[in-house]
């Protein structure tokens, strides 16, 4: 746990280092774009820190490849180099999209590729647990359900990055779950081996984020972009495609059945908010016979703030539906059935009367106004007359004619 921790923090400090660099330069050369009129900040702000992101990933996993806990790891360096060439191309084409706006073809299309050199390097679904059986079988089958998961993950990411710190903190969250489970997942299996690939990225994404969350938070002096949002999609889906070839689930018992399924759930668990927007958008866009990558101001965090919610409580309702549901699915693999359903039932409560409290708010404010209407109908008709009787009295009299 140590030297994960170690790597964590190499990826955190630079991470925060170069996010201070890339900050100053782009206000010394005025690399930021205008505001747009979906935008929720009111000031142009620089939205390269995905750069300061993926240099981080990149100096922790060489740092990662030089100790000897991790030799297994990179004891075969072609998924390694995989993910570092793919988190590659994503950061090359979002910075491109972050400065003159790419078309969304284009986007697509570098997306694809770079998922297409991990499934090409290994790192792909070969296995399911579902009903203790392997359900992927063919090469192709196996491509298409990779390249899918890929692609979907780093979108849904990208379109919840509206709001000052909340891909970062979500992403904090989610993977510090996912590496908590990885890691009690390795323990179970080896009482000596400690070491993988997906509980390797997911601590490197951890700090990752955590160095560029002081920067990002509101209000935020550095966006992370579409190259940072992608690149953190990409290492999430990468780091839950590497888990599901840590367990094979015929091995297993009907008692741990239900644990089996976890790398299926948890990774949609803590996606389960960008999965949803993502899906709305796509549909609401097709709908109106738009592109599904097209542009809107009405994602899920968008909503929050009309509903009435501050950017401060929107960011933590984000925040709370995450740790709560993928929270509640890792508890599955520990603790006994019932007590994990107790705790996403009270957190799904909680949070539903969180995230529709101002709701409740302007129904009792819009009823306390029209009952201190109904209590003095005089007062409001008056006021509603004064200004007739003002305009009248402000009228002068009509001028006597002269007649015959």
């Amino acid at each position: 746990m140590r030297i994960y921790l170690l790597v964590a923090a190499i990826s955190a400090v630079v991470t925060f280092g170069l996010a201070l660099v890339v900050y100053k330069l782009s206000h010394r050369f005025r690399l930021y774009p205008k505001i747009r009129e979906r935008d929720v900040h009111t000031r142009p702000t620089p939205r390269l820190g995905g750069v300061a992101m993926f240099i981080g990933m990149v100096v922790a996993f060489a740092v990662a490849s030089q100790v000897d806990g991790f030799r297994l790891v990179f004891v075969n360096p072609g998924p390694v180099f995989a993910i570092l060439g793919a988190a590659l191309i994503i950061v090359v084409i979002g910075v491109i999209d972050d400065l003159i706006d790419l078309d969304w073809t284009i986007k697509l299309a570098g997306q694809i590729i770079a998922a297409w050199l991990l499934v090409w390097q290994g790192v792909a679904i070969v296995s399911l647990p579902i009903a203790g059986t392997l359900a992927v079988g063919s090469g192709v089958m196996s491509l298409i359900i990779s390249l899918f998961a890929v692609v979907l993950v780093m979108n849904a990411i990208n379109f919840i990055d509206g709001l000052d710190g909340l891909v970062a903190g979500v992403c904090l969250i989610a993977n510090g779950v996912f590496f908590l489970y990885t890691f009690l997942l390795i323990q179970e299996g080896s009482a000596t081996d400690y070491f993988n690939l997906a509980a390797l990225i997911s601590a490197i994404l951890i700090g990752a984020c955590a160095g560029f969350l002081p920067l990002n938070w509101h209000p935020a002096k550095l966006f992370m972009g579409d190259a940072g949002a992608m690149l953190v999609g990409l290492l999430m889906a990468t780091s839950a495609i590497a888990v599901t070839g840590v367990i094979d689930p015929a091995t297993l018992g009907r008692r741990e059945l239900l644990p089996a399924f976890i790398p299926i759930l948890l990774p949609f668990a803590i996606l389960v908010l960008p999965l949803l927007d993502f899906g709305l958008a796509v549909f609401r866009r097709l709908r109106a016979g738009k592109s599904p990558f097209s542009a809107d101001r009405k994602h899920l965090h968008h909503r929050l703030l009309d509903m009435g919610h501050s950017h401060f409580h929107a960011v933590l309702i984000f925040y709370a539906w995450t740790a709560v549901v993928s929270v509640g699915c890792l508890l599955f693999f520990l603790v006994p059935t019932g007590y994990a359903v107790v705790f996403l039932l009270v957190g799904l409560v909680v949070c539903t009367v969180l995230t529709l409290a101002p709701l409740s708010r302007r129904k009792v404010v819009e009823a306390t106004a029209q009952s201190t209407e109904v209590e003095s109908p005089e007062a409001s008709m008056a006021a509603s007359l004064d200004p007739l009787d003002a305009a009248s009295e402000s009228v002068p009299p009509p001028a006597e004619t002269k007649g015959a």
